[in-house]
């Protein structure tokens, strides 16, 4: 019997998507639950899992081709049989077969618990070589596997589909490869564009000195990560926190513009940007205000994980009031970031840099960084805009006003 493989239901904010990969080709075994095609949106890309054990049957939609909320993409023939491998000569066969009539299965011999170990770590007993009796895999010998793979360097990120390829010439060679551009890089510039045309777009600058907040986070870093289970100390949820109590204070930084009405947010849905192989997704930290220091870091360190592994869902890209972007992780010591409509304002983070200052008549140096609000002047004044930036300096200066809420 075929069961057809359908495209996911798609939001109401997803027009249609593009198949990206297909993980399995036409006679291919398949087991429920295991992915066989990834269909790539304009924000993030969805897996289309097994419905049933089976056989890949035809497929309609192939590698780059458009497809809609629910359309068939192709079929799986239930309980078919995959299509026969080659035979391999009689001489290498005959050993395998012995082997396998030892073992009673298909699979290389080993002990209970060294079968279960590899499992738990991805590890294929066929390329584990077994020093036990007539070459059985022992539990050591998975153990020195993993050991192994642990020590080996990571193989390289899978690029996305039709992203750029890496084109490797000569000296000399004038080389030009024409690629199309993904659904995420060509919305990232959709709207970049709509930003710049809609918007009155602003930016204000100031600098911060770090040193209270860095000496906070040397002091406490290791009592915080054992207290709240591996979660870790990091400048974000500093910045996160400052920016929710300062956007209590100035309401329309966290408002936004529909027609010819300013909504206004009780609540703020803070988006933090993550570069990802992809491009740059934006996550969005719900009720971020109500959240202590620890949900914070670890809901940005969840975000990181899944955006570097492509597991983002539409949800979490979408309804943030205000948006933080940190270019100081790639060395960036100044930039203008540009407002993610139809939010009023973004807050971009920068390089920490030791510069000497003047504090008190004296000369010091200090960890500072430059902070940048880009902001949209048709709802938000220059006064506020500017108060707004110099709030969460003082806050972050003086991170005690955090807890005093002053």
């Amino acid at each position: 019997m075929a069961i057809e493989i359908k495209a996911p239901t798609f939001p109401e904010s997803v027009a249609d998507g593009t198949v990206a990969t297909w993980h399995k080709q036409p006679g291919d075994a398949v087991k429920r639950d295991e992915l066989i095609v990834d269909i790539e949106t304009d924000k993030v890309v969805l897996e289309v899992l097994a419905t049933a054990d089976g056989v890949l049957g035809a497929i309609v939609k192939g590698e780059g081709d458009t497809v809609l909320s629910d359309e068939v993409l192709g079929s799986i023939v239930e309980g078919g049989a995959a299509a026969a491998a080659p035979a391999a000569a009689p001489a290498a066969a005959a050993p395998a077969a012995a082997a396998a009539a030892d073992a009673g299965e298909d699979d290389p011999v080993a002990a209970p618990a060294a079968r279960k170990l590899a499992e738990e770590n991805g590890i294929d007993l066929a390329s584990v070589a077994g020093t036990g009796k007539g070459g059985r895999v022992t539990k050591e010998d998975v153990v020195a596997a993993v050991a192994n793979k642990k020590a080996a360097p990571a193989p390289a990120a899978k690029p996305a589909a039709a992203a750029a390829a890496q084109v490797v010439v000569a000296a000399g060679d004038r080389t030009e490869k024409r690629v199309p551009m993904t659904r995420l890089r060509a919305k990232i510039a959709e709207r970049l564009v709509e930003a710049q045309s809609n918007m009155a777009m602003l930016t204000t600058f100031n600098e911060v000195d770090m040193t209270e907040v860095m000496a906070l986070r040397s002091k406490y870093k290791d009592l915080f990560e054992k207290t709240h289970n591996g979660v870790r100390l990091g400048f974000m949820s500093f910045f996160v926190k400052a920016a929710t109590e300062a956007l209590k204070r100035f309401p329309a930084v966290n408002a936004s513009i529909d027609g010819n009405d300013i909504v206004y947010h009780g609540f703020a849905d803070v988006g933090v940007a993550v570069s990802s192989d992809r491009g740059l997704v934006v996550p969005v930290l719900r009720n971020a205000e109500s959240m202590s220091l620890a949900e914070i870091e670890n809901g940005i360190a969840t975000f990181g994980k899944k955006a570097r592994d492509g597991k983002l869902a539409i949800e979490e890209m979408t309804g943030g009031t205000f948006t933080i972007t940190n270019g100081g992780t790639f060395g960036s010591m100044m930039s203008t970031p540009i407002v993610n409509p139809p939010q009023a304002a973004i807050l971009g983070m920068h390089n920490i840099i030791q510069r000497p200052m003047a504090i008190n008549g004296q000369v010091v140096i200090r960890p500072m960084m430059y902070l940048a609000l880009s902001y949209d002047h048709r709802l938000i004044d220059g006064k506020e805009a500017v108060t707004f930036l110099v709030t969460i300096k003082n806050l972050l200066e003086d991170p005690s006003r955090l807890l005093l809420d002053i």
